[in-house]
């Protein structure tokens, strides 16, 4: 080898290692913008649970508040294969608290016993319900209603998945107010009281309310209720609760009071009917839905240039099964993932457009910064940073912000979340729990948060294959935790 060769080798070889050095440098910022939208987030949901009044604490209180004036509900409560847990969701559902409901359950072509058990725990016989509006693609096979108690009403169709199910819903309700929810999930007793008051006070703007959702597992669990509130036996999901936690205690209220929410959970959801019914409800060609549909909701009433609103109440708590093993868990997370690029992809015409107000100029841009831009430089970082670091080519300084900027700041945001938890809503019973749960926001940093990302990238491989198929998550049942 000549010397040309060899100082050309040596140059390149420096603009490499210059190159990887300025990437560290964009990394650790990007990072660093990510983490100081989360810390504004935690300032003002600090600062909105401050300066809020105490929520009120009975259901005697609520119910004498509303049990005059409340709107009119229809729950609609699509499920497909859960039979583990639908005969105690179908129970907690119709044990709420709320002067005028319906309970829909959907069943889109379960291919296990879900139908079975609804038939032997409801005493089902066959009815008809009319319809203003179709919706769904797919056909309806049976209508149902409940013996035992009247207000529960099961249809039985084709699979067509979530949205079409929602929709199917959707079509035959004929209630001023839909509440969305998951089939295997549990609302508390007053949850649609507190979901439905906005409404009553509301001058018609609002058109959707969405509620905090908790981790069930580790609670006892009776008749579709959570009896004891308790802390998960398995390290998943118990980093799950404090994920939960920092999204709906301190990124959903930030948003809402920024007027910049974009996901209300597919677990639970509160919507004026006649507003879905304009969009034409949810679609079916997307793995996202709920954050698909919220989204579109804003665009449409933009585009109409109508006043409207929607918004996000904390002492709503709708209670569901998270995935206990890893497997699950990234299933449930490159699904996340995929319909958070679905949904930018859909209205990326929206993005920058001062038309589209704060969602257009700020959630969708805040949006491609966390699901576009940050899940690989993320990735890319643990990687680089730690080997750059061990050759001797990165300044100590450097891998020290980083390491400060991805662990440290994601640690001072869970235990955020969880002094929020322990003086607003106060699920967690005792000190015993509450130290777990604090050593758990400390040790989601170191692992968890990492592997979740590399589940992010899934997701976005996923999208990029174009691939639809919905990954399952396999369920235990409230019992089988």
């Amino acid at each position: 080898m000549n010397a040309a060769t060899i100082d050309w080798i040596e140059r390149a070889g420096g603009l490499g290692v210059g190159a990887l050095l300025l990437l560290t440098v964009v990394i650790t910022v990007v990072v660093g913008l990510q983490n100081a939208i989360y810390l504004l987030q935690l300032a003002t949901s600090s600062f909105s649970l401050w300066r809020k009044p105490a929520p009120t604490r009975t259901t005697l209180d609520l119910w004498t508040r509303q049990v005059d004036y409340s709107y009119p509900v229809t729950i609609l409560a699509p499920a497909y294969n859960e039979e583990l847990t639908i005969a105690d969701s179908v129970r907690s559902l119709l044990a709420l608290n709320y002067p005028d409901f319906r309970l829909f359950v959907v069943n889109d072509g379960s291919k296990d016993a879900t139908m079975a058990v609804l038939h032997r725990e409801f005493a089902l016989e066959p009815t008809t319900i009319d319809t203003d509006v179709v919706l769904h693609m797919t056909r309806t096979i049976a209508m149902f209603q409940s013996r035992s108690n009247p207000r529960l009403f099961v249809i039985d169709k084709e699979n067509g998945r979530k949205a079409d199910a929602i929709n199917c819903g959707l079509s035959y309700a004929q209630t001023p107010l839909v509440c969305v929810i998951d089939a295997d999930s549990m609302i508390e007793p007053d949850g649609l009281l507190r979901a439905a008051e906005p409404f009553m006070t509301d001058d018609g703007a609002l058109i959707a309310v969405g509620g905090a959702i908790r981790i069930a597992n580790g609670c006892q669990v009776e008749s579709g209720q959570v009896l004891t509130v308790g802390v998960p036996r398995r390290w998943i999901p118990r980093f799950q609760t404090i994920e939960y936690l920092r999204a709906f205690l301190i990124s959903r209220i930030a948003a809402s009071n920024w007027a910049t929410l974009t996901l209300i959970s597919g677990a639970f959801g509160v919507f004026r009917r006649s507003t879905l019914v304009e969009i034409g409800g949810y679609r079916h060609d997307t793995v996202g839905e709920d954050l698909e549909v919220i989204t579109r909701l804003h665009r449409h009433c933009r585009e109409q240039k109508r006043r409207y609103r929607i918004t996000f109440v904390p002492e709503i708590v709708c209670w569901t099964e998270a995935p206990a093993t890893i497997a699950g868990l990234r299933n449930q997370r490159a699904r996340w993932q995929q319909g958070a690029l679905e949904t930018i992809t859909r209205h990326r015409h929206m993005i920058g457009r001062p038309s589209y107000g704060r969602i257009g100029m700020v959630a969708l841009p805040m949006m491609i910064l966390e699901d576009v831009i940050c899940p690989p430089l993320e990735v890319l970082g643990y990687v680089l940073i730690p080997t750059l670091f061990a050759l001797g080519l990165l300044a100590p300084e450097v891998a020290l912000s980083f390491l400060a900027l991805s662990v440290l700041f994601g640690i001072i945001l869970s235990l955020g979340a969880l002094i929020h938890e322990e003086l607003q809503v106060r699920r967690t019973p005792s000190a015993k729990g509450l130290a777990i749960l604090a050593l758990t926001a400390i040790v989601e940093n170191l692992g968890y948060r990492q592997m979740n990302s590399a589940f992010r990238l899934v997701g976005m491989w996923r999208h990029l294959r174009r691939r639809t198929g919905w990954a399952a998550v396999p369920r235990a049942g409230f019992q089988g935790r």
